[in-house]
Order: structure tokens, then C-alpha cells, then sequence
């Protein structure tokens, strides 16, 4: 809901700060003392269009805030779009220079002014002679008509069916218009599968086979230092380390007994002269293993050739080709399946069939629907001041598309022997405002739009048809905040919070607006202005009265 309004040198208006309250909200006033720049005012902070002639005369700029309680569906968009979310606040600012140039934050962050349209139409909905009419965008019906109806889940599975079957076509249509290239890309990859498919090679063995290579080729060199290692550990007879260590560690032991602080270094050589015997062992287990084999060498060489002239023919480092084999073999099936057009006209095929079938369910829940929606407004529309008027719904057939197999759009008839027309195209915008009214009222429960305003609702009713004016809109802010712009005393008694719009001249003498809440007693010499003009008399004081009491 909306909270607060901050209006700065916008067109009459100089400074205004209003703070508002759920439920039914009214704003009154003289003609002309500004009441509907406050709608003005809230449609250009949505997002509306705006230049340089809204900005008050004498002021460098227009600045507008609003701020509203976020309601839980815009929450993934400010995410979405990285606003920040402090609490559960949202504040929206338009900024208009006496050069025309628009600023729009959003949170404090800059936006864009279709930013603030597309947060703004999740916040407020403006029925009235002013722009954010959505119930004239025929997508905006068909949504009403099945929010109404609870099609939801039936419209998600449509579109999903949609989506898959205009994917498969697409893959299907593709092909047939791309056919000897895919064929040329099949065969080249069946090529390069087949030759990685030959060499084999698995992961892994690049580096297997380059160490076996260096081990075999140096196998010579290997045996013979092995071998003068060996000797100079253990089979000297004048030098072996082995020998002359025992040798050592017993004539320390000896000392050690002499002289105890020996004994450490005795200690330190023992363990020496074990890994030294291991050592020895070690070497002559590797001297029994390694022979020179020149014919494997052989084999290994030309393994080694072959996976590195694979290399060089892909243009990859030698270990990388396992990889290669299963990202073009992977590619080759894909094109394989997407290329059965046997297969792709039969899938094609049976995902149509599951798409009619979902998407006639739903126009017959559609139809079931508008007759239901059409007769409660139709029926609501009568009490409007709208006698023999109706709503009729129609569904009107159209192309396969995500959202079915028709187009939902609402005609109305004003009264008895009209013709209905589409609702974009009624004339008058009262009669247009009531019909919203009366849509509004029926279907509160299936919008999620928290916040309604209307603009002059009343125009041309009165009497007993603006007191049920005000009952419905009373009824609607039981679960929305509602804020009307009135000049029937019926509707404006009817509100839980009631501000007067009025115009004086300011120090530079030039008109500007003011705006104020009212207590009871003002109320009450405000409806009574309302019903008794500018001389107010005991007897519109009285009646006044009344109204609010009723």
C-alpha cells in the first residue's frame, strides 16, 4: 500500500506531504483546486510520461517520492533487478528539470522510467480518465479472467506444453533448412570420432607412456649406475659404506661405555646403517627387475609418436584428446537425434496433440468462467447508475500461443440497446471508471494489485446510484487500500480517511494547492460544502451528519 506522498513544485502544488492508511481514502475539494495533480503526481512517480510543463512556474524542478509497503510479488523483481530491500519499504522519486531531463530512483538506487512502470503496475492500479488502465489491455483481461477463475496452474501448463512443442518445431524446421550443411557436419565429426576412436587412447596413458619411454631408454644407464650405487654401498671389500659403518657403530659402542654422553652418537648410527642396508636391498630388488628391451622401447616410441601426431592434427596438447573423444562424440549423437526427422516429425507431432489437448481444457474453463464473470459485473453495473448496460466476455480464437488458443477481450454495453464495444473503446471516461468499479469490486479477490485509486468515478451519477458508489469502494478497501477523488458527499462520507484539496495564492501570488486531513468536525462542514455549495446552512450541517453517521 501506498504509505506517503512527497509532491514538490509540481504544476500548482508547492510542498505537500501527506501520510496514508489502509482502507477507503477520499480526496475532495473546489474545482480546480487540484485534486487530480495528486493522481498526476502518483502516475508520474509510476513511471508516466512527463516533460518540463508539469514543473511549477518560478521552479527549477518537479520531485516527487512515494513511498508503499511492498507486497510480496515485487520482492523477486527488486532482487531481480539489485534494488535493495530495507525492510519491507519501497520508495520510488522522479525528478523532472526545467529542461525536460527525468531522474528515477528506486530505493535510492538510479533507474529507469520502465523500471518504475513495471514496479509501479505490481503497486497501484489508476482506474479513472489518467493513464495505468490496465483492465484496457486485453492481456491484462485474459490475466483478470483466469486470476478470477484460479486457471493459473492450467495456464502454466499450457505454456510449458507450448514451449516444447515450438521447440522440437523449430529444431525440425531448422533442419529442413540447413540440411546438407548438418549432413556435412555429421560426416566431419563421424570422421574425427572414427580417427580419436582408432588411437584409443585413454586417460591418463599420455603421461604413462612418455615416463615408461624415458624409463626404457635409459634403461643402460640405469643398470650401471644401479649397479656402482649398489657396489659402494655393500660389495667393497676395502670400501663399502655398509662395512666401514658397522665398523664405526661398534667402536662407538665401545666409547659409549667409557664415556655415556657417546651414546648419541652410537644411537644416531644405527638407524643410519639400517636405512643404509634397506637402501642396498632396494637396489638390488630394482637390478633384478630392469632389464634393456629394446622391443618394447619399440612399441612405446611408436605410441608415443602416434598419440602426438594425433595432437598436432587436433590441435591440442596429447593429454587433452581423451576429452576431445567424448565432447565430439557427445556432439555427434546430438546431431544424430536432432537429425532422425522420422523421429523429430513424430515427437513434433505428439507434443501438438498434448498442447490442443491442455489448451482446449482451458478455453473451456475460460468459457465456463466469462459467462460467471460477465453476468456478476453485468449484474454490478445496474446498481452503477448503468440500467440495461452489460459485460460481455469474448473469446475470440487466434494462432496457437503460450497462453492458448484465444484472446480474451471484455465489451461493454453502457445501457439498454447499445451495442458492446470493446472496453478500450467506451467514450466516456466516468462510464469507464464505473465498469472498472464494478470489475474491480467482483474480481478483488483474484488482483494482486494492493493499492486502487479512482479519479472522479462519480461523474454524472448522484443520489441513491453515489451512495452505492461508495459502498462498493468501501467494501473493496476492506482489502486494499483505495483512494478515491470525489465530488459526492455520498462517496466521501462513506471514507475511513478524508483529505481536503484547496488553492490560495501564495506570497508570490500565484495559485497554489494545499492539501489536509480531517478530523470529524471538519468532515462534516466538508460534506456539507459538498452538498449545499458555498453557503452551508444548519439543514446541510444536519444532513451532512448523517451521511457520516450512516
Amino acid at each position: 500500500m501506498l504509505r506517503s506522498l512527497s509532491i514538490r513544485d509540481f504544476v500548482i502544488v508547492d510542498a505537500i506531504d501527506i501520510e496514508l492508511a489502509s482502507g477507503f481514502t477520499v480526496f475532495t475539494g473546489e474545482t480546480g483546486a487540484g485534486k487530480s495533480i495528486l493522481v498526476d503526481a502518483l502516475a508520474l512517480v509510476l513511471g508516466g510520461r512527463g516533460d518540463a510543463s508539469v514543473i511549477r512556474e518560478g521552479a527549477a524542478r518537479a520531485d516527487i517520492s512515494a513511498e508503499f509497503r511492498a507486497p510480496q510479488g515485487a520482492l523477486p523483481w527488486l532482487q531481480e533487478h539489485a534494488f535493495d530491500v530495507d525492510g519491507d519499504g519501497i520508495l520510488l522519486r522522479r525528478v523532472i528539470d526545467s529542461a525536460g531531463r527525468s531522474k528515477s530512483f528506486i530505493n535510492g538506487v538510479p533507474a529507469t522510467a520502465t523500471q518504475l512502470r513495471e514496479l509501479g503496475e505490481m503497486l497501484v492500479d489508476i482506474h479513472g480518465q489518467h493513464a495505468h488502465q490496465s483492465l484496457l489491455r486485453t492481456n491484462e483481461q485474459r490475466l483478470l479472467l483466469d486470476q478470477q477463475a484460479g486457471l493459473e496452474p492450467q495456464t502454466r501448463a499450457v505454456a510449458a506444453a507450448f514451449k516444447a512443442w515450438r521447440a522440437v518445431a523449430r529444431q525440425r524446421e531448422e533442419f529442413e533448412s540447413n540440411a546438407r550443411d548438418v549432413l556435412l557436419e555429421r560426416e566431419r565429426l563421424a570422421w574425427q570420432v572414427g580417427e580419436l576412436e582408432k588411437l584409443a587412447q585413454r586417460p591418463g596413458e599420455w603421461t604413462e607412456v612418455t615416463l615408461e619411454q624415458s624409463r626404457l631408454a635409459n634403461a643402460a644407464a640405469l643398470i650401471e649406475g644401479t649397479q656402482e650405487a649398489l657396489q659402494e654401498i655393500s660389495e667393497s671389500e676395502t670400501g663399502a659404506m655398509l662395512s666401514r659403518l658397522s665398523t664405526l657403530e661398534h667402536k662407538m659402542a665401545k666409547l659409549a661405555e667409557i664415556d655415556s654422553s657417546l651414546k648419541p652418537v652410537m644411537e644416531a648410527l644405527e638407524p643410519a646403517r639400517i636405512q643404509l642396508q634397506e637402501a642396498a636391498y632396494a637396489l638390488k630388488d630394482y637390478l633384478d627387475r630392469v632389464e634393456l628391451d629394446p622391443a618394447r622401447l619399440r612399441e612405446v616410441d611408436a605410441r608415443v609418436e602416434a598419440i602426438h601426431g594425433m595432437a598436432r592434427k587436433f590441435r591440442l596438447a596429447p593429454e587433452e584428446l581423451p576429452q576431445e573423444f567424448e565432447r565430439l562424440s557427445a556432439q555427434l549423437q546430438q546431431l544424430a537425434d536432432a537429425t532422425d526427422m522420422e523421429s523429430l516429425r513424430a515427437q513434433e507431432d505428439q507434443l501438438a496433440l498434448e498442447f490442443r489437448r491442455l489448451a482446449g481444457a482451458l478455453s473451456a474453463a475460460r468459457a465456463r468462467a466469462a459467462l460467471a464473470l460477465s453476468g456478476a459485473v453485468t449484474e454490478a453495473m445496474q446498481e452503477l447508475s448503468m440500467a440495461g448496460g452489460c459485460l460481455e466476455i469474448a473469446l475470440h480464437p487466434c494462432e496457437p500461443a503460450s497462453h492458448g488458443l484465444e484472446q480474451v477481450e471484455f465489451l461493454v454495453a453502457g445501457h439498454a440497446g447499445a451495442t458492446p464495444r470493446p472496453l478500450q473503446k467506451v467514450a466516456s471516461g466516468g462510464e469507464l471508471a464505473r465498469i472498472s468499479l464494478a470489475i474491480s469490486v467482483i474480481t478483488s479477490n483474484a488482483t494482486a494489485t494492493p493499492t486502487l485509486i479512482f479519479d472522479e468515478v462519480d461523474s454524472g451519477i448522484g443520489g441513491a446510484v453515489a451512495e452505492v458508489v461508495g459502498r462498493l469502494q468501501k467494501r473493496l478497501g476492506h482489502d486494499r487500500q483505495v483512494l478515491c477523488v470525489t465530488h459526492l458527499a455520498q462517496v466521501a462520507s462513506q471514507a475511513d480517511q478524508h483529505f481536503q484539496v484547496s488553492k490560495t495564492a501564495g506570497h508570490d501570488k500565484r495559485t497554489v494547492s494545499h492539501i489536509a486531513p480531517l478530523d470529524s468536525k471538519a468532515r462534516v462542514e466538508e460534506v456539507a460544502r459538498m452538498l449545499g455549495g458555498l453557503e452551508i446552512t444548519a439543514t446541510t450541517r444536519k444532513h451532512a451528519r448523517e451521511l457520516l453517521a450512516s
